[in-house]
């Protein structure tokens, strides 16, 4: 049964609010401090659900795609992201893009990512991204959405159910961030290798 989305427990983010615009500003004006080594720290808290998810079923697998136009995007085959009905039965997706993961965000003593920096959540992505689309696929039903600065730009759009499970999150990093460091595919290898349960494979489509 639908039930009020008041009384939805809080696990990892906040269901009360869709998009909290004063984290996303805070992030925007402090690129360097929430995503030291630009591009490759962004790809990794991104992979970082996807190796969350692996954990969660002892095993997992991941597609990263290095496009020409300087996006990226990362597939996984875990849950998708958790998507709920509410009391008026509209689809409510768990804030992870734009409110903070209540896990990580201002516990600046969490453990590292492969980088060595700390992990902050998929917020930041968002916010430091040009434009986002999160394709979410589950049991109850596949949902896409778009992001521009972390601020969604469209509703839950349905998709077509494919029969498989996953998200896929599509993003463009800001200018500054995609230009600031080089990521390899042997980075992203050697980096994502930190994660044993989650398998990875590399699409590197960059001109040389």
């Amino acid at each position: 049964m639908d039930t009020p989305r008041a009384s939805w427990r809080n696990t990892t983010h906040d269901w009360a609010s869709t998009v909290d615009l004063d984290h996303l500003e805070h992030i925007r004006q402090n690129p360097a401090v929430f995503a030291p080594g630009g591009l490759r720290h962004l790809v990794l808290e991104v992979i970082a659900y996807a190796a969350d998810e692996a954990e969660y079923s002892n095993s997992g697998h991941c597609r990263i795609t290095l496009h020409s136009d300087g996006s990226v995007t990362i597939a996984d085959d875990g849950r998708g992201t958790d998507t709920r009905l509410d009391e008026h039965g509209q689809a409510v997706k768990k804030p992870v893009m734009a409110t903070k993961d209540l896990r990580f965000f201002d516990h600046p003593d969490t453990l590292p990512l492969p980088d060595t920096h700390p992990r902050r959540g998929m917020s930041v992505v968002a916010a430091l991204s040009t434009w986002l689309v999160h394709t979410n696929r589950r049991r109850n039903g596949s949902w896409t959405q778009r992001y521009e600065h972390g601020i969604p730009t469209t509703d839950l759009e349905p998709i077509t159910d494919d029969g498989t499970t996953g998200t896929a999150v599509h993003f463009l990093p800001d200018e500054p961030l995609r230009t600031a460091h080089d990521l390899t595919a042997d980075d992203l290898a050697r980096l994502t290798a930190a994660w044993p349960q989650l398998s990875s494979k590399i699409d590197d489509r960059r001109t040389a």
